[in-house]
């Protein structure tokens, strides 16, 4: 199977990462830049892309309609003063695998993940950098099975190629 993971910068937040435009794509401050590199990801198997919760209805209409939705539930999380803390992230995902292709000695993943973020953790200097449960998480959403073909389109911090590396995930 050929499965990939995408985070790239978030809608809106292309300057906390320099205005680096990686080819073929564009400013991630445009949401036809983000429709661009889910047409991409539907090439894939199975894939999941990474979003904040304020760009999900701008960039949602661009996936495909099979498409479903995680979440990244953050049990700390920075608050301001009359204003909903940022508590979750979304996570587009499809699966490379249909339910009887999972087996029946794979426990069943559920659509969210609660765990705190690396920033949090104080584990990476990496801005956005995602915890290895994280990691793990997405990588059964979308039925990663060792030996599959893995592309992630934003290495950044490098930790789900270390997760990938690290062998069978349940």
């Amino acid at each position: 199977m050929r499965l990939a993971y995408a985070d790239p910068p978030y809608l809106g937040c292309c300057g906390r990462y320099g205005h680096r435009h990686e080819r073929p794509y564009g400013c991630w401050d445009e949401p036809t830049t983000h429709a661009d590199l889910l047409t991409d990801l539907k090439k894939y198997d199975g894939w999941a892309y990474s979003l904040s919760t304020v760009s999900l209805r701008a960039v949602l209409p661009f996936a495909p309609d099979d498409v479903r939705i995680g979440a990244w539930v953050k049990p700390w999380c920075s608050f301001k003063a009359n204003d909903p803390g940022y508590a979750w992230e979304p996570v587009l995902f499809r699966s490379s695998r249909n339910k009887n292709e999972r087996g029946r000695d794979r426990p069943t993943t559920r659509d969210w993940h609660a765990e705190q973020s690396r920033r949090r953790m104080k584990q990476s200097f990496f801005f956005g950098a995602k915890p290895d449960g994280f990691c793990r998480w997405v990588l059964d959403l979308i039925g990663y099975r060792d030996g599959d073909e893995f592309d992630d389109f934003f290495p950044g911090s490098g930790i789900m190629g270390r997760v990938v590396a690290q062998g069978v995930l349940l």
